[in-house]
Order: C-alpha cells, then sequence, then structure tokens
C-alpha cells in the first residue's frame, strides 16, 4: 500500500491551514473596519465557499496557466505553478480561506467593541490592539475557523485534480487517491482512503464540538461567577 497521499493530503492541508488562517484573519479585520463596499468585498472573499471546487479549479487554471499572462511571467522566471505541489496548497488555500474569514469575521463582530476603544485611548498601537487584544479574545472562533478549514483542505478534490493534476507522490492527495483507484477498479484502496478520510473527519468534528462545548462553559462559569 502506497501512504503517500495520506502524507501529501497532511502536508497540504497543514501549509494551506496556516496561510488561510494569516489571510483570513487579517481579511476579516481590514472588512469590519472599512466603510465603503464592505459588501462586494465581502462577497468576492466568500464566493470561493459557495462555488463548484470545479469551477474554482478552471478559475485557478485561467489566472496561473501557462497562457495566462501570471503564468507567462512565471515562465519566464523559470517555474511553471500547474501540475506542482505548490498548486495542490493554492487549491486548498482557495477553498479554506472562506471558512477561517467567515468565521473569524463573526467572532470579531461579537466582540465588546469598548475593550478596543479603551485601548486606543491609552495610545496602544493598532497592530498591539489586534494580536493583544483582539485576536486573544475572538481565539475560541478562530480556532473553530481553522479545524473547519484543515477539515476542508485535507478533503479538497475539484479545485486539486484541475490545478493540480493527480501525480502519485506528488500532487496526489487522498481525495484523488480515491478517485483513480476507483477508476482502476480497486474498490480495496478506494474503501481504504474513504475510511481514513472520514476517520480524520470525524475527529475534527469531534474537536471543534469539544472546543465550543468547552467555550460555552467557560462562558456559562464566568456568569456564575458574576452572579455570585
Amino acid at each position: 500500500m502506497d501512504y503517500s497521499p495520506l502524507i501529501v493530503s497532511l502536508r497540504t492541508a497543514s501549509l494551506a491551514t496556516v496561510i488561510a488562517f494569516i489571510t483570513g484573519i487579517y481579511a476579516a479585520y481590514i472588512v469590519i473596519n472599512i466603510k465603503k463596499c464592505k459588501g462586494l468585498i465581502d462577497a468576492i472573499l466568500t464566493l470561493p465557499l459557495v462555488l463548484p471546487p470545479t469551477v474554482l479549479g478552471f478559475i485557478l487554471l485561467f489566472v496561473f496557466g501557462k497562457n495566462s499572462f501570471v503564468g507567462q511571467i512565471l515562465m519566464h522566471l523559470g517555474y511553471s505553478l500547474v501540475f506542482t505541489w505548490e498548486a495542490t496548497v493554492l487549491a486548498a488555500v482557495v477553498v479554506a480561506f472562506p471558512l477561517v474569514y467567515r468565521t473569524t469575521r463573526g467572532a470579531f463582530e461579537q466582540m465588546d467593541k469598548n475593550i478596543i476603544y479603551a485601548a486606543r485611548t491609552l495610545g496602544i498601537s493598532e497592530w498591539k490592539i489586534f494580536w493583544r487584544i483582539i485576536v486573544p479574545n475572538t481565539r475560541h472562533g478562530i480556532i473553530a475557523g481553522i479545524i473547519l478549514a484543515f477539515a476542508r483542505a485535507l478533503g479538497e478534490f475539484g479545485a486539486t485534480i484541475m490545478v493540480a493534476g493527480n501525480i502519485p507522490g506528488m500532487t496526489q492527495t487522498m481525495s484523488t487517491a480515491i478517485y483513480s483507484a476507483v477508476q482502476a477498479g480497486d474498490d480495496a484502496a478506494a474503501v481504504f482512503w474513504v475510511l481514513v478520510i472520514m476517520s480524520f473527519s470525524f475527529v475534527v468534528i469531534m474537536l471543534m464540538n469539544f472546543w465550543l462545548q468547552r467555550n460555552d462553559n467557560n462562558k456559562m462559569g464566568l456568569s456564575l461567577g458574576n452572579g455570585g
């Protein structure tokens, strides 16, 4: 049994989640603070969440393919993104980003703004306010978004197979390995990878539920403590 799809999937999902986390929380912070075109920008950033993965794959090919403007620039630099492991990461980032962005934005909007106003009154810089006040106070929502993003990146198929292909040992993830196994009539391999993905997804969901329940219990404890 070749276990490279598991390794490729875990590497891809891990790096994609880190990138989605960094870009997602900053995008959420920027969007909640802008005044103009907020709805338009929000719609653009959320669009990958509702588009079919094959459409996302086509868009990525259109933007980064060898005949595109960006692709031509990369070719002049001696690099081609399509059908590489980096393309696998790119596809995973695109589908995982909206989950971090939407979850984090919701957490930011529910935070007590008086804390931020007080920090600004004290002359604390926006950078410190973001990392030392906003992020710690919204960590439960952010972590929930990270968990969902990892699960989504781990199971990505449509955009991945279009922009990165299905190259064993390089771009073949567990999802594309299932596709290959079915195409080859190897039911045993297909069932194996299905069970692996289901197991990972189940663990991820349980972790998210545990985290959310722990958050609710902490809030209830604080409420009872304040009431007493």
